[in-house]
């Protein structure tokens, strides 16, 4: 792809939401806010990412969210697993760097997104732009409730990385009111929220994405 991205050009570039699932569902209610949710059109990709979740019960609760996602033109992604993707046909698959290879999900996902966690590290963006991602996601920018932060990134590197690769970019970590502004003005594409919309002890979900205008 030559760090061209099929993303690059496309309509969703307007949505600067890149919604994260909760680590559980625990009731049909989810889906209900869920749709609810991206009728706002704000939600660009939601992925699912249930690590303590059996694949079994991923597969059943994917089919229900990808109804939902292809109604309101959201991508659709799995976290970590690109067999989980294609036997769900999401829309594509988020990598870490401890999960298959780019190049082994390539295979299998042909054409479908892939995107790339790279941390705080331009080696890495370099890396995924030669081999093909389609996005890449870096931070964490701020302290996040929903994964412990192993690798810090400043707004810097947004710069640095935009120099290297015209691939979208993904901000994670801690997004949320107070500080979503500052990274889509620094460039970055897409914000990865999760906490601020599911663990919002002040906004119920729909209210907190109403919030980020």
């Amino acid at each position: 792809m030559n760090g061209q991205s099929k993303l690059t050009k496309s309509k969703i570039s307007k949505k600067f939401v890149y919604l994260i699932s909760p680590n559980k569902i625990k009731s049909n209610n989810f889906y209900k806010q869920l749709d609810q949710i991206l009728k706002l059109k704000k939600v660009a990709f939601f992925q699912l990412r249930m690590k303590k979740e059996s694949n079994k019960n991923k597969l059943v609760i994917g089919k229900k969210i990808k109804k939902i996602c292809k109604k309101y033109g959201v991508k659709f992604i799995i976290n970590d697993d690109p067999k989980l993707a294609k036997r769900i046909n999401a829309d594509g698959c988020h990598l870490g760097q401890k999960d298959t290879t780019l190049i082994k999900a390539r295979k299998l996902l042909k054409n479908r997104i892939i995107g790339i966690t790279c941390h705080n590290s331009l080696k890495l963006v370099k890396k995924a732009k030669r081999e093909g991602a389609d996005y890449i996601a870096l931070g964490a920018f701020y302290s996040s409730k929903t994964k412990k932060v192993k690798y810090k990134a400043n707004i810097k590197i947004l710069f640095s990385a935009k120099k290297i690769t015209k691939l979208p970019i993904v901000a994670i970590g801690g997004v949320k009111l107070n500080n979503y502004k500052k990274l889509l003005l620094n460039k970055a594409n897409f914000l990865a929220i999760s906490s601020y919309i599911w663990n919002n002890k002040k906004y119920k979900p729909v209210e907190a994405l109403k919030k980020l205008k």
